[in-house]
């Protein structure tokens, strides 16, 4: 199957300017919110005594916690690709 040909100054768009907002904007709400559990995590945990914290950090709850907070640190890039890759894209 040939590929569409741009030109140099077009880039290829397999998503609607629409849609990359929309997706745009639904990301934006969860980083932003998983900033918010983040902060509610951190003030919770200075409340608690020593060894409820260390009984709390030995879950696979606390390390899933974990794991997914470095998945979202690593996303970060890719998310500022797509805002540049949005950018390019506005009709503006």
């Amino acid at each position: 199957m040939p590929q569409e040909s741009t030109s140099e100054n077009e880039s290829p768009r397999d998503l609607d300017y629409e849609q990359a907002r929309l997706a745009y904007s639904i990301i934006e709400s969860l980083i932003e919110h998983t900033r918010v559990v983040s902060d509610l995590i951190a003030v919770m945990a200075q409340v608690l005594d020593d060894d409820t914290t260390k009984a709390l950090t030995l879950t696979p709850t606390w390390t899933a916690y974990l794991d997914s907070r470095r998945t979202l640190a690593r996303t970060h890039a890719d998310v500022e690709k797509f805002a540049e890759v949005l950018k390019s894209m506005s009709p503006d």
